[in-house]
């Protein structure tokens, strides 16, 4: 009996394969999902590994194996011919021989009578076609050399998790600092590509407690959030919370939140000038919790930062989180992160998980922001869709190894 293993994209090419090489007698004994060994196999979709196999095949594969072996040989033999039929196509017509001149010149000389200028033209494409294939021999030679010398082995896996780790958005410095990393004797094993992940992932389970204000752009998702934490607090670990906010120039958001906590049953302000923030932290004070939304600003608009910064100083909170999105470009999240860092947030909130497909510019967060992981969002579900993730989670994200449904 002949056992062999398959990897294929899918059963059909599975099977395709089984016929071709066993035959229709063969038979399927187990099939798996696998991954792709090595670094190229990080990022890429599960395989499937397929078992089969074909009883008193010997003599077939004998008679395949004499086939494949005779249609190369054919196939050395027909390229020698190609080669030795271009260069007699040349020299056909031609018979030439070469003086040499007193100033150390050559001529050639045609003892043909063929006119002079085809005789040349001939001479020139005999030349081209031994130039050709010198050529191609002496880049054959070195790609032999490469291949024994195992210059391309040491070169490609590191290519290959610098590609990978780019193509899932991770920053191209960023990814470089994570291949010098890994170290030398592990280059193969994809298990030190996600320690070296982890070591740079900083997650922080955070008792909330007192003034919690939330802070970052627009369009970032904080009023949802905000509503996700008040229910997680209010409804499963039965604390006591209020509601501000200070988002009262997008129309509709004091609406939003207030629906919220007219449902969930929380006390509610709203709070236009930086008093009225004062005596609306002092009117709950007998809350366990009190979240603070404030208005999405552009980190490029230095005077609302500066506007912004007054309300959230007012609060004296210890806990104020930046809340951005995986979504986000790389491009603009240094400058979201530089931008609110006068704000002093000492915790990141990383929302809209489900909104995409790879995950690096979570590592990218927080490379440049430095502060660790309070929440991650991963859904429009209040409160439900807001979790607090492991440093293991997030580097199967990261690597491609998970994904948010």
């Amino acid at each position: 009996m002949i056992i062999k293993k398959y990897m294929v994209k899918n059963m059909n090419e599975a099977m395709t394969r089984i016929r071709y090489e066993l035959g229709k007698d063969a038979v399927i004994i187990s099939q798996r999902k696998v991954k792709k060994p090595g670094f190229i196999g990080i990022f890429s979709p599960k395989m499937i590994e397929v078992t089969a196999a074909v009883e008193n095949a010997s003599k077939k594969d004998g008679a395949d194996n004499r086939k494949k072996e005779d249609t190369l040989e054919d196939s050395i033999e027909s390229i020698k011919k190609l080669m030795n039929d271009q260069i007699s196509s040349s020299k056909s017509g031609i018979n030439y021989k070469t003086d040499r001149e007193d100033d150390g010149s050559s001529t050639v000389r045609a003892n043909s009578n063929r006119p002079m200028n085809e005789t040349l033209k001939d001479s020139y494409s005999l030349n081209n076609t031994q130039d050709y294939i010198v050529k191609e021999m002496r880049e054959m030679k070195s790609l032999i050399s490469k291949v024994i010398s195992g210059e391309d082995a040491k070169e490609k896996p590191y290519e290959n998790i610098r590609k990978s780790l780019i193509n899932n958005d991770i920053e191209e410095n960023l990814a470089e600092t994570l291949i010098k990393d890994i170290p030398l004797s592990e280059e193969h094993d994809e298990e030190a590509l996600e320690n070296v992940i982890e070591k740079r992932i900083k997650v922080e389970n955070v008792d909330l407690k007192g003034p919690v204000v939330l802070v970052g752009p627009t369009g970032v998702g904080k009023t949802t959030t905000i509503a996700k934490l008040a229910g997680r607090m209010a409804l499963i670990e039965k604390k006591k919370v209020g509601l501000i906010t200070v988002d009262t120039y997008r129309i509709g958001a004091v609406d939003q939140l207030k629906t919220y906590a007219e449902i969930m049953n929380l006390e509610f302000k709203v709070v236009i000038t930086i008093k009225e923030m004062e005596d609306a932290v002092n009117s709950m004070k007998d809350c366990d919790v009190i979240l603070i939304d404030t208005t999405g600003r552009s980190s490029k608009n230095s005077m609302q930062i500066s506007e912004l910064r007054a309300f959230v100083q007012k609060v004296n909170s210890d806990n104020i989180h930046l809340v951005i999105s995986a979504t986000t470009k790389n491009r603009d999240i240094k400058s979201i992160v530089e931008g609110f860092k006068i704000l002093n947030y000492n915790h990141v909130i990383i929302t809209k998980l489900d909104e995409t497909s790879v995950y690096g510019s979570i590592l990218n967060i927080l490379q440049l922001a430095d502060k660790p992981i309070s929440f991650m969002t991963t859904g429009q579900t209040v409160p439900d869709d807001i979790t607090i993730f492991t440093k293991e989670q997030i580097a199967k994200l990261i690597m491609g190894e998970d994904n948010i449904c």
